[in-house]
């Protein structure tokens, strides 16, 4: 069970014994909702199999729960057979992966997070006006890939400050920077600070490139951090969201802070001591699996989790297009 408090939380001393706090928001954004219903109603509509490529979320509970229904995820186009049905996952696929799979004659479904396709929006129009773009992120991560797919001859990968001094441009006055949705903000600020030391003309995207829910999801774990002896995040390890929550958490003044799949892989050990347990989830973590550190917890000694809101979230997005014209068609909209 949990009871609500406002923020910030302050532990009174009748609370000084034992206490568990709890972050809201945490879990589900509504890009990962989206994408997660868009496979449930494609395998319901179409029947199995149905194909996704790559993780429709980081998350390895949501992905086994999808094979047992029928989804087939695989790692490239290639391995789906030619008229198949593909979906594509939340963190967004390059123009490439698009021909080809116009080239093999699949059905696809894009279920990219419409956060992510704004970024793929705007990396096109600086490349169209010429600007070199500075896309901060993680090397190797879906959503980059997908990103610098949109504008390869423009776009160079930059991971840290520390990468700033390398950054070769054709004209200083001509830089733009973007940024993976799913990043600390607090780091990405400062690898924009450190890029715009150098280059003072530095073009600004027309919006905040890293998501609500990432930003929500970081201040809430900073509002639960400071009076913890640990903070348990549930998040897979391949998720950049909720492995940032754990140095966030750190930053924040928490003594201890770990992320873990599922109630499983705690260690018994870390409650050696502790008085407050703070516990969050990455944005693609179902809400079952926090339940399930909750009741680990109280099975311990600790009482009822108190959530501590520090935002409201009520944004919801439409399934993709294709999805939506197809349920129509068949009398399930």
């Amino acid at each position: 069970m949990t009871t609500d408090v406002g923020m910030p939380s302050v532990l009174s001393p009748e609370d000084a014994e034992r206490a568990v706090l709890l972050a809201a928001p945490r879990g589900y954004c509504a890009g990962v909702d989206r994408a997660v219903v868009t496979v449930e109603k494609a395998l319901d509509l179409y029947g199995a199999p149905v194909y996704v490529r790559k993780q429709i979320v980081h998350n390895k509970h949501v992905v086994a729960d999808l094979e047992s229904r029928g989804a087939v995820f695989v790692e490239e186009i290639a391995e789906v057979p030619q008229g198949a049905t593909v979906v594509f996952s939340a963190h967004g696929v390059s123009p490439e992966v698009h021909r080809e799979s116009a080239e093999r004659g699949l059905k696809t479904i894009d279920a990219t997070c419409p956060l992510v396709t704004k970024v793929h929006h705007e990396a096109r129009r600086f490349a169209d006006d010429d600007y070199d773009i500075l896309l901060i992120g993680h090397e190797g991560h879906e959503e980059v890939e997908g990103t610098a797919g949109e504008a390869p001859d423009h776009i160079q990968l930059v991971q840290s400050p520390a990468d700033v001094p390398g950054i070769v441009v054709r004209d200083p006055a001509r830089v733009a920077w973007l940024s993976q949705t799913t990043l600390s903000v607090d780091e990405t600020l400062e690898t924009v600070a450190a890029i715009r030391e150098r280059f003072p003309l530095l073009l600004d995207p027309p919006s905040d490139d890293i998501c609500y829910a990432t930003q929500n999801r970081q201040l809430a774990v900073k509002e639960i951090s400071p009076d913890a002896d640990l903070v348990i995040v549930v998040g897979s390890a391949n998720s950049s969201n909720s492995v940032r929550l754990v140095e966030v958490a750190l930053d924040a003044g928490a003594k201890t802070a770990y992320r873990v799949d599922d109630v499983t892989e705690i260690d018994e050990a870390w409650l050696e001591g502790v008085s407050t347990v703070s516990v969050t989830s990455g944005a693609s973590v179902p809400e079952v699996l926090v339940e399930g550190v909750l009741a680990f917890l109280a099975e311990r000694g600790y009482p009822d989790a108190r959530a501590v809101h520090s935002a409201e979230e009520s944004l919801v997005f439409s399934l993709p297009k294709e999805l939506r014209r197809d349920l129509k068609a068949a009398g399930r909209s």
